[in-house]
């Protein structure tokens, strides 16, 4: 197959798919016209997130077998349209969901120990050992939203402490032996911290708003390494400053970009403003799934399925 790769990726990804006998052609520059000008010739694209591939792009790709998204998520392809022309989807949430189950329980054990603050404390020669004063993970009860691959793994990260895991997902009978799923109204009635692992959808699209939160019973902790659309920034601010969210821990925001790899390019919002400066927020660039390893293991998940489906 003629295969078209429209963001780098691990280098492995190209080598075995060669090794294969697939011809692979590498374009990170050209516009999304001028790619959709040859789209045609290709039997496959890779891609991470550079643009969306939408409908009149996929109209032009008449000889598409496959999309291989080098990610969890499918949100940037008209997946309805790629359905109906037989066209396979084949995305890599394997390959990421131990990183983004770390870096969660990274984020809220520093939020927790107030780490962040710590250290740029020390740094500045202060030492206040009681304005730092922590919390203990073991005796809360955790609420997991979104139980799939990137929801179980955090589960599984949490065994080791002696914690209350609930789960909610849509899908019924996804509990384990790491999480009791539970209804939506339940988890908000008896979590103390909350972690999202949704995927972008019409449901999960502002999901987290004022109504939302204030349906918890009592104050807690959110850990949002999912989607940034998923939370209000606007609501979530307001909760942090009234205490009904205690402190949050953010690896994505609702501000950045579709390609995910920007964020000040534009005049900063207020309630970005607020995050920036906020000593109960925890802030990373949206790299929960984005480590040493992950990079690989992305681009075999994404190898491992061509194989599975074309050989």
């Amino acid at each position: 197959m003629n295969i078209l790769h429209l963001d780098s990726n691990h280098p492995l990804l190209i080598e075995q798919l060669a090794a294969l006998g697939h011809t692979n052609h590498e374009d990170y520059t050209s516009s999304k016209e001028a790619v959709e000008a040859k789209i045609h010739n290709y039997d496959g694209i890779i891609i991470r997130s550079r643009f969306r591939i939408d409908a009149a792009f996929l109209k032009k790709a008449t000889k598409l077998k496959f999309i291989g998204r080098v990610g969890a998520g499918l949100e940037n392809i008209d997946t309805a349209f790629a359905a109906a022309n037989d066209i396979l989807l084949i995305a890599a949430p394997e390959g990421n969901q131990n990183a983004v189950g770390e870096h969660a329980l990274g984020m809220l054990l520093a939020l927790f120990n107030k780490l962040h603050t710590a250290d740029r404390e020390v740094r500045d020669g202060k030492w206040q050992r009681e304005a730092n004063r922590g919390l203990e993970l073991d005796g809360k009860t955790v609420g997991i939203i979104g139980y799939g691959h990137m929801g179980k793994a955090f589960a599984k990260k949490l065994r080791g402490f002696d914690v209350e895991v609930l789960c909610y997902d849509i899908k019924p009978h996804v509990g384990d032996e790491n999480a009791q799923q539970v209804s939506l109204e339940i988890l908000q009635e008896k979590a103390e911290l909350i972690s999202l692992h949704v995927p972008h959808t019409a449901q999960t699209f502002q999901m987290v708003d004022a109504t939302f939160i204030h349906k918890f019973k009592q104050p807690f902790w959110l850990i949002n390494t999912a989607r940034g659309s998923c939370v209000v920034t606007e609501d979530l601010v307001e909760a942090l400053e009234s205490k009904t969210i205690l402190g949050a821990g953010l690896d994505v925001l609702e501000y950045e970009k579709s390609s995910f790899e920007t964020l000040f390019s534009n005049q900063t919002p207020p309630a970005l403003k607020y995050l920036l400066s906020a000593h109960n927020v925890i802030l990373s660039p949206h790299v929960a799934g984005w480590t040493v390893e992950s990079h690989q293991k992305l681009a075999q998940t994404i190898v491992d399925k061509i194989v599975n489906y074309f050989h």
